[in-house]
């Protein structure tokens, strides 16, 4: 696993992406400092609310080369004869990806200690800067986790870093669509069972079975069925309540409100372990294709 981490971490760093990605984190975190700390208030917490909005562009940029480019190389086919088990091998390039995502963030930490060397704008609150900093760090584990699985899927780097980009979209705005979301118990099954038939896509996806992917779909509308018979009041907005506690973007925000959620720090770690089996198992199933 050592090898496949010197390897992909050598990838990022001597190559652009490395570099761009610290690049853009460390230039907006700079003109939030500035915009919020440097003429206002001393709440550093208030710029790592704002990145927020970056980690959109970032986490795509860190991860789309990391197995998307070696498929389109076939490179891939030398990490498949390597004596080694997938998951060591994505563990590798994961611990590497989230080392180049670290970066900037040490230098970030910084930050706290200069404002309140310069206090500008009055002292801040370094209990409450490095809680934050932790939960940021936390929350791009699991987006880069997340990033690593859309690149694991897909063999051009441009289709995984817009893939990418569209999902982080699409969870930075969870809880705004869950709201579109009609609260009645035929709109909560209906989209329920939208979303067997996607998990169905993603199984036929990384085990190319179709007969069992048709099956775990019917499965999972046939249970849903029988739920909605049995507790039709439970569904009533039943699928936007479950969409705001899968927000992983909403997750952070306790940490700005100096608030060190415990839950949502595992809740990033499950994420993170979710879709870090879910890409070995794209992995495996290329491995036993090829």
């Amino acid at each position: 696993m050592t090898a496949i981490y010197e390897r992909e971490l050598d990838s990022q760093l001597n190559g652009l992406t490395g570099y761009v990605y610290g690049a853009i984190m460390l230039l907006f975190a700079g003109i939030y400092v500035m915009a919020f700390n440097l003429e206002g208030s001393p709440d550093f917490t208030s710029v790592l609310y704002s990145m927020k909005w970056i980690a959109l562009i970032t986490i795509p940029l860190l991860t789309m080369r990391s197995i998307a480019e070696e498929r389109h190389q076939k490179t891939d086919q030398l990490l498949y004869s390597l004596p080694l088990g997938m998951t060591r091998i994505v563990a590798g390039k994961y611990l590497a990806l989230v080392t180049v995502m670290a970066m900037p963030l040490a230098v970030m930490a910084l930050y706290p200690l200069a404002l309140n060397a310069a206090a500008t704008a009055g002292h801040v609150a370094l209990k409450s800067a490095y809680g934050a900093l932790v939960g940021y760090f936390f929350l791009g584990m699991a987006l880069t986790a997340i990033g690593l699985f859309i690149s694991s899927l897909m063999e051009n780097v441009g289709l995984a870093a817009g893939a990418c980009f569209l999902v982080m979209l699409v969870l930075h705005f969870l809880t705004p669509l869950a709201r579109f979301i009609s609260s009645s118990g035929a709109a909560s099954l209906i989209a329920f069972g939208v979303l067997a038939a996607l998990f169905g896509l993603i199984f036929w996806r990384l085990t190319k079975n179709g007969l069992f992917a048709l099956v775990l779909t019917l499965v999972l509308a046939a249970a849903l069925g029988v739920c909605y018979a049995l507790w039709p009041d439970s569904f009533s907005g039943l699928f936007a309540q479950v969409l705001e506690q899968l927000a992983v973007f909403d997750r952070f925000d306790n940490f700005t409100y100096d608030i060190f959620d415990i839950r949502s720090i595992v809740y990033f770690l499950s994420v993170t372990g979710v879709f870090l089996f879910l890409t070995v198992q794209a992995m495996e199933r290329r491995r036993w294709a090829s």
